[in-house]
Order: C-alpha cells, then structure tokens, then sequence
C-alpha cells in the first residue's frame, strides 16, 4: 500500500510539474520583439468553459467572404444579425457525443484521454458580452488576425476540390456543423493546445504546452 501510495504521490507530482513548466515556459522560447498592435485591429475572442476553448472571429464582410464556404452546410455566414464565427477544434468521438454535460459517457472520456480522430465545430453568434468572465478579447493588427485566420482554415480537411467535409447530422443545434479536421486528438495534444496554436500564429505567445483553458489564460496574461 505504501508503495502504491509513493507511486500516485509521484504521479502527481510530475503532473503539477508538467502544467506548471507548460505554463511558465513562454513558447516561443524568446521574444522576437514588441507585437503591440498599431492602425488598424481587429478583435477576437477568446471564448472558454472548465475544458475547452472557443476562437471568436468578428463577421466583417471580408471574413463572411473568407468562410463562405460554410455556408453550403447550414451555417448562414452572410445573415446579417450573425455577428461573430465561433470556432473550435477537438476530439471526434467527445465532441459529438458530449452535446452538454449530462450527456457524459464513458467511452469518449477514455477516447479523448487516449487517442481520438479530430474535428472543428462551428457555430454563430449574436452580441457577445465581454464583460463575462469567460470571454477574453484580443486586439490584433490585421497581419496577424489573417496568419491566424489562416492556421484555422489550414485545420479544415478538404478534398480534390477544395471543399471541407461536413459531418452530417452531428451538429448540436440548427446553425452549426461539424467538420473533418486535421490533426490527432489525445490527451497531451487537445483543444487548448489548438486554440494555442492559432493565437501563436497571430504574434502572441503561450505556454509551452497548455492543456486547460486556465493555464492558457495565466501564460497569455504572464507572457504577452
């Protein structure tokens, strides 16, 4: 039993360990320089719950034109109460299956624990409140909102032809669908670490591996 005991103390030792370097050591390791935006910005969001992180791009008419080809799957870009494109990417099986919290099954925690194919979601949005607590905002220049603009469509799995795949009857309401995406899920690369991903694209910088929505939020507060 003590033995056992010494393990699991162990275990979680090197656990705390792992976020904590994750989180404090700034990736990229050094600082290129200043990238205060200057003229012209655009603002993102940064939308989060206990375990995911959402990326919230404003719906300007070129942005409406960039994603066009949503709308071939439901999703009504061009309306014009649709304010923000809400998207994310995770694993298949919990993404689908985990509509909301009572849905929880075993079987695609343990997939996302191990090893999972990965999808994007997207979903529209209205006015978001800025002032709640799980939504974060973002100035970019507008350089940088395109390198991130393009990260993201780099996740979308397309074929012959250019064109995503949508998963058909997997959305969890009437304006957003699922898409084929590229990349493995797994518990050491997740969702955040994506969202991480294209915030780095955009200039900024993160911890070194961020797996919650909280160690993302403290490295963008500490490193940027």
């Amino acid at each position: 039993m003590r033995r056992f005991l010494r393990w699991c103390g162990a275990a979680v030792l090197l656990i705390v360990m792992a976020v904590a370097t994750g989180t404090f050591v700034p990736r990229p390791l050094f600082d290129a320089g200043s990238r205060k935006p200057s003229g012209t910005t655009t603002r993102i969001l940064v939308l989060s719950n206990p375990i995911h992180t959402d990326i919230a791009i404003p719906l300007t008419d070129e942005m409406r034109a960039a994603y066009g080809f949503l709308g071939a799957s439901g999703i009504p870009v061009s309306n014009p109460s649709a304010e923000w494109l809400v998207i994310g990417w995770g694993g298949r099986t919990f993404y689908l299956e985990t509509p909301t919290w009572a849905d929880l099954k075993p079987m695609p925690v343990f997939r996302a624990l191990t090893a999972d194919r990965s999808v994007m979601h997207v979903d529209i949005a209205g006015a978001i409140d800025e002032g709640h607590p799980t939504v974060r905002g973002i100035n970019l220049a507008e350089a940088d909102f395109r390198a991130m603009s393009d990260f993201i469509l780099a996740s979308f799995v397309r074929d012959g032809q250019g064109d995503v795949t949508v998963i058909e009857g997997a959305g969890y309401g009437d304006y957003d669908q699922f898409f084929e995406a590229h990349g493995a899920f797994n518990a050491l690369i997740g969702c955040n670490t994506w969202t991480a991903g294209a915030l780095r694209a955009a200039g900024l910088r993160t911890g070194w591996w961020n797996p919650l929505p909280q160690t993302l939020g403290i490295s963008l507060d500490l490193l940027n």
